[in-house]
């Protein structure tokens, strides 16, 4: 990596909050817009950023409480806690401070923003916010130091914002470091600034593709005078029923090398100028053969290889409601109401979250989407007892596994190469969610740096999940049941055809469950007359399905017990063994759970295996539970799979991590990505995980963070056109002996309904059946 060239400008102050930053956006915002600038970075003055600050000796007064220590001393009290997501003036600061360092008018004219996001803090600097600067005031996240105790600042360091910028005039890909020195929101006045920190040019890298590129290559393709011949030869005269979907060209070899920006798109033909929701994916436009260079906006390679015949209007292509389909919607669905007269169970400050003894921060990048912060519980006397540091889903890779072309190439990183956050829905009550809603928005910025707000982006509400416990006692009939309730916070992203809802569900008893739900379109080919492929499913008449794989990849930096960035947790595998015959298995019947300590990094690449109830322990190696054992949390693994692909396959070459189902790593804040950061042209081998790992970092007591691999392969059916049915998948986090017994024995009983009693209702005229029986319909209402 090196510094940024031809940056001049190191600070950048606006001078009024009100003036316009080009800031158009799905909501309108505000913004700022970049003044004169000739202020260069003095680091010299960082080491006095804090010079006043507050003994926290065991005999400073400040230490009597956390009330004095907060209310009875000069400790600024802050707005903004150091891990809420980058608010749209902060934003703005960031991108106008970038621009304005860039030395000429060509360098600032080519910068395209692709991703302006909260540079976390250090542990320690979350663990200073929460013991002193925000409710519930936890000092004892702090380590004491000596006889002279800790001393803090006054006020905590300013916020960062890491930017990756993509200059299209050099084709220059940047990570820039600004310090937001001080931001206000605009309705209250004063100045905005920003401070250039860092500025790195990271070589041999493609950023990820854009929704704004996308529209570009659509229009670039669609206006080529070979490819409005190539339409006409098979019947299309209309180009506006054309739909070009530009994908990224993955790595196959040196053409596809990151000295080029590349697209390869694919694609589709509608029947209807005139219907918007018509499923154009129903008609594949197959033998040619595009390559575009989306920075210089040239069609590099053009080839009419094959003519293969549109697939006929398919009648059941379309998924819209019975008017625009030439279907009959039902009619028997009755409304189902979900009422909470007296409000919801979960409180609200700002980001954090508050329900039943669960707490935690909520957090939205535009590549990872939905992110949950300082997860802990509240375990009565013994306070509250942190978890994890953080969850999200980092990564996504789906592989399709027809030879042929164009679907060999049909390796998608969604997240790396196009962004989950950024392609985030705006949901809706009573179709998305249901319930009492309390909904995040998201705020990013567009390809030239504009603001761009999705409103209702992340969705959270209490759900009933049916029975948590019951019992009755025989002897007696006595019967003691609760009811399972659950906090559900999700976000949905659109990647081209496919839609994914990712979601973290928390339970009353310490259970965390991570959920994808899959739906949307089949990404489908068009098949000539007679032909058939074995590797997919023909689903209409000359149009067929491949079969492919989708893998998740969460990332959780867990903290069983811990304060932030402790080394006190490690993993423990556990596999049940069948005790051999002999003196202590004389019935043949014994088994037991055996568990090996991941020792270190290598070791620590595991797979899963449901032949020995393969699971994991993450656990405290300082914290016992009552009976002497230490205290963990354990990672159930749902239904997974491996990729169906030969070692050499090239897409492996950038998704090396998909080997194994799980990773272990010690925490390092460089390692967020398993792919590495730009997987997008990416010509380097194994780049992540497995590079990282060769390091063998012990992990005996360690910070230690999971990557948990998780996939399901799609053998595509009838069933899933038009429009794919949800799928299921995910994991679990349950505690293992965190507790000292059940969490949930202390919910109040559940009432039994009192309402208007259940009646029969008998349809008098007798139903004919589909099978042609009369039958008599009774239903209970």
């Amino acid at each position: 990596m090196a510094p940024c060239p031809n940056s001049q400008a190191l600070c950048c102050q606006s001078p009024s909050p009100n003036q316009d930053c080009n800031s158009v956006s799905r909501k309108p915002m505000m913004g700022v817009a970049a003044g004169s600038c000739n202020t260069s970075l003095d680091k010299s003055k960082e080491a006095d950023q804090f010079d006043t600050s507050i003994d926290l000796s065991p005999t400073s007064s400040a230490t009597a409480s956390v009330t004095s220590a907060v209310k009875g001393s000069p400790i600024k009290l802050q707005s903004v806690h150091p891990l809420d997501p980058l608010s749209p003036t902060e934003i703005a600061v960031a991108v106008a401070t970038v621009r304005a360092a860039g030395a000429t008018p060509e360098t600032r004219d080519g910068m395209r923003f692709f991703e302006v996001v909260l540079q976390e803090p250090e542990k320690s600097v979350v663990a200073l916010a929460d013991a002193f600067f925000f409710p519930p005031y936890q000092p004892t996240l702090l380590p004491t130091r000596g006889k002279g105790g800790a001393v803090i600042p006054l006020q905590l360091p300013p916020r960062q914002a890491k930017l990756i910028v993509y200059n299209k005039n050099t084709n220059e890909t940047s990570v820039w470091l600004v310090e937001l020195t001080q931001v206000h929101a605009a309705a209250r006045g004063g100045n905005h600034r920003g401070k250039v920190l860092s500025c790195t040019v990271v070589p041999d890298v493609q950023p990820p593709m854009d929704a704004e590129e996308y529209a570009q290559c659509e229009a670039l393709v669609k206006c080529y005078p070979p490819f409005i011949e190539a339409m006409k030869k098979r019947g299309i005269d209309d180009m506006d029923l054309v739909m070009v979907d530009p994908w990224c060209v993955g790595y196959y070899g040196e053409s596809d090398a990151p000295s080029r920006r590349l697209a390869r798109p694919l694609f589709f033909c509608r029947t209807e100028s005139d219907c918007p929701m018509e499923n154009g994916y129903a008609r594949p436009v197959e033998g040619v053969r595009v390559l575009v260079d989306i920075r210089s906006w040239e069609i590099l390679e053009f080839e009419d290889k094959e003519l293969v015949p549109l697939p006929l209007p398919d009648p059941l292509r379309n998924y819209t409601c019975a008017a625009s389909r030439g279907g009959v919607d039902r009619s028997d669905i009755k409304p189902l109401l979900i009422t909470q007269p007296e409000g919801p169970s979960f409180r609200v400050n700002g980001y954090a979250v508050e329900w039943q003894k669960w707490s935690f921060r909520v957090g939205f990048t535009p590549r990872e989407g939905m992110v949950i912060h300082n997860l802990a519980y509240h375990d009565g006397s013994r306070g509250r007892r942190s978890v994890a540091h953080r969850l999200s889903f980092v990564e996504m890779v789906v592989p399709y596994g027809d030879p042929h072309d164009p679907h060999y190439r049909k390796n998608a990183f969604d997240a790396g190469e196009d962004g989950l956050g950024k392609n985030a829905h705006s949901l809706k009550r009573g179709c998305d969610c249901l319930g009492y809603i309390k909904y995040f928005d998201a705020h990013f910025t567009s390809f030239v740096g504009a603001v761009e707000t999705i409103e209702n982006c992340v969705c959270m509400h209490e759900e009933d999940h049916g029975i948590l416990w019951k019992h009755q006692d025989w002897r007696t009939g006595l019967t003691e049941v609760r009811r399972s309730r659950r906090l559900t916070l999700s976000f949905f992203c659109t990647v081209a055809n496919y839609e994914y809802g990712f979601f973290w569900h928390f339970y009353q008893d310490g259970k965390i469950e991570a959920e994808v739900k899959l739906t949307g379109i089949l990404s489908v080919g068009a098949l000539k007359a007679g032909e058939t492929r074995k590797y997919g499913t023909v689903i209409a008449p000359g149009l067929y399905a491949p079969t492919h794989q989708h893998f998740f990849v969460a990332r959780m930096d867990m903290a069983i017990d811990s304060k932030p960035g402790e080394r006190v947790n490690q993993v423990v595998e556990m596999n049940i063994k069948v005790e051999e015959p002999g003196p202590e298995n004389v019935h043949n019947n014994a088994f037991y759970a055996e568990e090996t300590l991941l020792r270190s990094e290598l070791q620590a690449q595991r797979d899963c295996n449901a032949l020995t109830a393969r699971h994991w322990v993450v656990r405290n190696t300082r914290v016992v539970n009552r009976t002497g054992q230490l205290v963990g949390y354990k990672l159930v693994p749902g239904s997974n799979c491996l990729p169906f692909a030969g070692p050499n396959a090239m897409y492996l070459r950038r998704a090396a991590f998909l080997k194994h189902n799980l990773w272990v790593t010690q925490y390092n804040k460089d390692e967020l990505f398993p792919g590495g950061e730009f997987p997008n042209q990416n010509p380097r081998i194994g780049e992540g995980l497995p590079t990282w790992t060769k390091l063998d970092r012990k992990l005996e007591e360690a910070d230690v963070v999971l990557w948990y691999i998780f996939g399901t392969t799609h053998i595509p059916r009838l069933e899933d056109w038009p429009v794919m049915p949800v799928e299921h998948i995910g994991f679990t986090l349950v505690p293992h002996g965190f507790f000292n017994c059940s969490p949930a024995i202390d919910l109040p009983p559940s009432k039994p309904y009192v309402g208007k009693p259940a009646k029969n209702v008998i349809l008098k005229e007798r139903t004919p059946s589909i099978s042609g029986l009369n039958l008599d319909v009774i239903s209970k209402l």
